[in-house]
């Protein structure tokens, strides 16, 4: 039976609104003083229902709480974080709202809000999507006043707040990490009071990442209500977290960090990115299933496309590139079967290393003294395409780049200019900045047969400023990301064969607003296979593996100095979109016979991994485990990888997920049969006695 499409209904005795989804529903409401109130959100319900759900107890009558109500869908007042705050001309940094209708659309539901006495419109959109659970909000905000009338400046600005359900507890998974170290999974029970989760480093960050999960405390893997919520945007953000002493937990979230405003001028009006929600009754794995499949459907640019096997060149021969070491990279990278062959850094200006030439997107005409067709010519002569790192939005001061125009990084009057890895960040909020990054890699693809792009971020903000735009000078932290969002989105359209990747020293910039512009994303510098098996499952709790580029390396590994064998290594970047980024110069023959026969078993399972359902099967005594059933059912793979244990301790089978109990399905390697029913209820044997063994195992469905 086909899914309920979403659809939103009205109840206007109660000026009720229910947003329902294929497997959630979700209600709001106007108060008595037209302030729009969450309701529900939660397993599906009627409008009726919908409308039988009380309203919340307000906390003991006290002249020390909060004299609004409970659960605002935009909060712009009371004693918690505030979601919305204007600053008006007359220093009142209050809102009251008066409603001004709605429209209900077959994607969604708008709500129309005015300020009582101030030129200042809102509206709250909400936005469905077919066959998602995902609630999709953002804010459009505008000045109503007469041209020549002052400016509003909106001190905060989220895109939406958003309520939980009443709890006995709770629970927040969210991800921390560093350069080298990112998407580490946390679940914390909530304390009372205020949890912030921020980055204030003018990207996504390594550190933090925008999206939470709240649940009980009492879900697990497979089972127990969550609720999600992700926010689209490759900048700095926050999100706050209010647990309060009454009961009550609200979140709210939206770019930008403390001590940023900016102003919006009369008969402007303003976007926020979207923030998106998600409720799922089948626990963290049904979430992570649920956004994998929403990024695929409603995110990525061109998602149904096989992500190719990657040879990038970077590892092996860091800034000295030279046409000849790329070409016999090339012929061995085609040889154990790359698909694609990546440049990195070094190919341009003055570039032999990180101390200079960043700026000058000029080929190096020492290294390449015909320019880069003769090593595109030969990539594609051997059967690959070719791509290419580039990191525009950075500059050497050691550069003529900067030496033309110093005034076009991000930099204060009378303070130092910070270099961080010897570079400073380019003011992409300048229109003249945009359109020469657009022109110079417009040129470049137009110049030369190039079909993909690594664009690289390699450092945080710092002296953000912008004396040329005054007052307005705050804009940057927003305007800065459009700007590289709007190069992306102009280079892709003037070249659609052109496939993307984001990369910000590692994972610091994954996120739904990169995604939904590029293909995939580099999310860690570290290429430690042990170290990757944290990395991957955190950024597999929202991201697809569709998304997750992963690279098998040398050994030892040149960042923890950790030997591996081969096969494990490739078993764990098998789980997502398989590179190699190693020296294959140095690779032994027996080496590259093995690394050629995992590319070609990786081919083989790659529709399951990179387009089928993912289920993690956890980790117990140093084993971790994952799977991966294809959208028919057909094939089922499983990739296990074993860290050190006690000896001493259980080794217990694998329970799989996901497959017909009633089937029956064969090793396609051993030849051996398994009941769909057996492998669900007792496991499969996973053979990992020794300590960095791995296995892939890859079972068919018999008709």
């Amino acid at each position: 039976m086909p899914a309920t499409p979403p659809s939103v209904q009205f109840d206007p005795a109660h000026r009720l609104w229910l947003l329902r989804t294929p497997g959630s529903a979700y209600a709001v409401r106007l108060d008595g003083e037209d302030v729009p109130r969450h309701v529900y959100w939660g397993p599906p319900l009627t409008l009726a229902q919908a409308g039988s759900v009380p309203d919340r107890l307000r906390p003991a009558d006290s002249s020390f709480e909060s004299p609004a109500g409970e659960g605002g869908e935009l909060v712009t007042d009371g004693f918690g974080p505030q979601s919305l705050l204007p600053v008006f001309p007359d220093g009142t940094s209050k809102a009251e709202w008066r409603f001004a209708g709605h429209v209900i659309s077959d994607d969604g539901l708008v709500l129309h809000l005015r300020d009582r006495r101030h030129p200042l419109e809102v509206e709250l959109h909400y936005r469905l999507h077919e066959g998602s659970d995902v609630i999709e909000r953002r804010l459009t905000l505008r000045h109503t006043g007469q041209e020549g009338e002052d400016p509003l400046v909106l001190a905060r600005a989220d895109s939406a707040a958003w309520t939980a359900p009443l709890r006995a507890g709770y629970r927040l998974s969210h991800i921390t990490g560093a350069w080298a170290g990112e998407f580490q999974l946390e679940r914390v029970a909530l304390p009372i009071g205020e949890t912030v989760l921020t980055s204030r480093r003018g990207l996504s960050s390594h550190q933090a990442h925008p999206w939470l999960m709240i649940d009980d405390g009492t879900a697990t893997e497979e089972h127990g209500d969550v609720w999600s919520t992700a926010l689209a945007w490759s900048g700095s953000w926050r999100v706050t977290v209010d647990h309060s002493p009454t009961g009550r937990l609200t979140w709210t979230g939206g770019f930008g960090h403390e001590g940023l405003s900016w102003r919006l001028p009369a008969g402007q009006s303003r976007q926020t990115p979207p923030f998106l929600g998600l409720y799922q009754a089948g626990g963290f794995g049904s979430t992570s299933r649920a956004w994998h499949d929403h990024i695929a459907r409603h995110v990525l640019p061109d998602p149904d496309t096989v992500r190719p096997v990657v040879y990038n060149s970077w590892e092996a021969t860091g800034w000295a590139v030279t046409e000849t070491n790329q070409k016999d990279l090339a012929a061995r990278a085609a040889a154990v079967g790359a698909e694609l062959f990546v440049m990195d850094d070094g190919w341009f200006g003055a570039r032999d290393s990180d101390d200079a030439g960043l700026g000058d997107w000029h080929v190096n005409p020492i290294a390449f003294p015909s320019g880069l067709t003769p090593l595109i010519d030969e990539v594609h002569r051997l059967g690959m395409r070719f791509g290419l790192w580039v990191e525009p939005e950075m500059v050497n001061p050691d550069s003529d780049l900067y030496r033309a125009h110093p005034d076009w990084v991000l930099h204060m009057p009378h303070r130092a200019r910070t270099t961080l890895r010897n570079q400073l960040v380019l003011n992409f909020a300048r229109p003249d900045v945009v359109s020469w990054a657009h022109e110079w890699l417009d040129a470049l693809l137009r110049d030369h047969a190039i079909d993909y792009l690594k664009w690289d971020m390699n450092r945080a903000f710092t002296e953000a400023g912008w004396p040329d735009a005054g007052p307005d000078a705050t804009r940057l932290w927003f305007d800065h990301v459009h700007g590289v969002h709007s190069v992306i989105d102009r280079l892709r359209e003037d070249h659609p064969h052109l496939r993307v990747q984001t990369c910000a020293g590692g994972g610091g910039r994954a996120d739904l607003g990169m995604l939904a512009r590029t293909d995939e994303a580099w999310v860690s510098d570290n290429t430690d296979a042990v170290d990757r098996i944290a990395i991957q499952d955190g950024y597999s709790q929202l991201y697809p593996a569709r998304t997750m580029a992963a690279w098998v390396t040398d050994s030892p590994n040149y960042l923890t100095r950790r030997a591996l064998p081969l096969r494990f290594r490739f078993h764990v970047a098998m789980a997502g979109v398989l590179g190699i980024g190693g020296n294959l110069l140095e690779w032994s023959a027996a080496e590259l016979v093995e690394a050629t026969e995992l590319v070609t078993l990786y081919k083989e399972i790659r529709g399951t991994v990179q387009h089928g359902v993912q289920y993690r099967l956890g980790t117990h005594a140093g084993r971790t485990a994952v799977q991966y059933v294809s959208r028919d059912g057909a094939q089922t793979v499983v990739l296990g990888w074993q860290q050190p244990r006690r000896a001493a301790g259980p080794v217990l089978p694998v329970r799989l997920l996901g497959l017909d109990p009633a089937a029956v399905y064969r090793d396609d390697d051993s030849g051996g049969l398994h009941h769909g029913a057996v492998l669900l209820q007792h496991g499969l044997s996973l053979d990992l006695t020794t300590d960095h063994a791995s296995t892939l195992i890859r079972l068919s469905r018999i008709p």
